[in-house]
């Protein structure tokens, strides 16, 4: 919970039921030896009412929590400091719409650890000092540095580091981070605006701001920032991981802002496991897939060196087809803009002229 970003909180789950009644005799079936220890005449507690979908006024939520009464509970409220915490859960659904009276499921237990979702309001990417068309956002960035275990004294490396976003996550776990990317003015920030309606304010506004921002350059991350241009490695240079969110190399230009989004894998019915990359050093670990839209998603690509390279793997492309390159997925830009290029023509014929 100390790095997850998906989860809020994790509880040890004491009882549940659909109604309060199911949920008593369910708390009631608990195991008293595993209760005991959290209930001592010596402790102190409090007890939280979380609702979902819905929002209790207090004195609902007061009367909740006195349906707990029949709890052998022996300490002390201590509504500022308590040993123990413990949550009341109301699951009332998903559709704003149509909120039911009584919530579909109960859950009662002791709150063991939040997770980290302040992370993503922190790091937001709408409160950076250097940003782009393409900044990765914050809780992708994160789950992605968690994908690939980034920790303390890791050197990890971006290829494509574009404005920073994923080296920024990585240091947050205090990893030395460096990266490269063809784009140099982007790379150094030269004749761009760090932020929307804000002038350009000099060399220093660009990934390194964002770095110090956040005080890692100032703690413990030494940053390096190159051209792609050179190759600035030695022949064996080794990285603990690298993370990288590459260019897919499909882009469209949007009608109302000039800016560009990237289209990144074909639809499911033309996906297929062989545009999984493979490589005989490396082991697949993890194909999670994200949905953009209707017809469009992308893929999280997690693998782990197994061993070193030899000579026979610089050959194993052509001993082993499951190390060849796939190519298939080279008409998808031709599907996708052919689409594109339709739907435009719709949407003009559609839309009425002033004939003034």
């Amino acid at each position: 919970m100390s790095r997850t970003v998906c989860g809020k909180s994790a509880f040890e789950l004491w009882g549940h039921g659909r109604t309060t009644d199911e949920l008593r005799r369910s708390l009631l079936e608990y195991p008293a030896e595993n209760m005991a220890p959290y209930l001592q005449q010596n402790s102190t507690y409090k007890i939280n009412v979380y609702t979902f979908n819905k929002t209790l006024e207090f004195k609902d939520r007061i009367k909740k929590i006195d349906a707990l009464d029949f709890l052998p509970f022996e300490g002390k409220v201590n509504l500022k400091d308590p040993e123990h915490i413990f949550c009341l859960l109301e699951d009332y659904g998903s559709d704003p719409n149509d909120i039911p009276e009584e919530p579909f499921h109960v859950y009662f237990g002791r709150w063991i650890a939040d997770g980290q979702r302040e992370l993503i309001r922190s790091y937001s990417v709408k409160k950076r000092h250097f940003i782009g068309n393409t900044s990765m956002d914050a809780g992708l960035s994160f789950i992605m540095a968690n994908h690939a275990k980034v920790k303390a004294d890791d050197l990890v490396y971006d290829p494509f580091v574009g404005t920073g976003s994923l080296l920024v996550a990585c240091s947050h776990f205090g990893a030395y981070v460096c990266g490269t990317d063809i784009d140099y003015n982007t790379i150094h920030g030269i004749g761009k605006a760090s932020r929307k309606n804000q002038k350009w304010r000099g060399p220093d506004e660009n990934i390194r701001a964002n770095l110090r921002q956040y005080g890692a350059e100032s703690l413990y991350v030494d940053v390096m920032v190159s051209d792609a241009s050179k190759p600035v490695w030695r022949k064996n240079a080794q990285f603990d991981a690298i993370v990288t969110d590459p260019p897919y190399g499909i882009r469209e230009s949007t009608r109302r802002t000039g800016s560009h989004k990237d289209i990144i894998k074909p639809p499911e019915d033309l996906y297929c496991e062989e545009m999984v990359p493979l490589h005989p050093c490396l082991t697949l670990i993890s194909n999670c897939e994200q949905t953009l839209s209707s017809h469009t998603s992308r893929r999280l690509i997690t693998m782990e060196k197994t061993k070193e390279p030899e000579d026979s793997d610089k050959l194993a492309h052509l001993a082993d087809p499951r190390f060849t390159p796939y190519h298939g997925h080279n008409s998808f830009r031709e599907k996708y803009f052919s689409g594109l290029t339709k739907k435009n023509g719709k949407d003009s014929k559609a839309t009425p002229r002033n004939e003034d």
